[in-house]
């Protein structure tokens, strides 16, 4: 079986991009980072309440899983107290600096 090169390189260049729009759409990572280090560090830094977490504690499919599936299942009230439209923004940001990003961050 034969495949066209052009097709090959469509088919190449399609599924990287889909790979990484899968985060929450129209999320704003500016905003995001911002709204991480106000509703999340306060819980997830050294010596606080929950886990130390930064965005590179977990790749991109995790954070995808996370938002879609646990939801904060150990604190559900966190993400309930947040708009939709301020976990896409926090969800984009942590999935644009996750572990297997191009731009891996801790959120200093």
């Amino acid at each position: 079986m034969k495949i066209n090169l052009k097709v090959a390189i469509a088919m190449a260049l399609f599924l990287s991009l889909g790979s990484q729009a899968m985060a929450a759409e129209g999320g704003n990572p500016k905003k995001g980072k911002h709204l991480y280090k106000k509703e999340c560090k306060a819980c997830h830094s050294v010596g606080t309440e929950g886990p130390e977490l930064t965005p590179m504690a977990k790749t991109m499919s995790q954070w995808d899983r996370f938002f879609k599936r646990d939801q904060h299942k150990a604190k559900p009230e966190v993400f309930k107290a947040l708009s939709e439209k301020d976990l896409k923004d926090i969800q984009q940001f942590l999935y644009d600096h996750a572990a297997d990003s191009d731009q891996p961050q801790t959120c200093g």
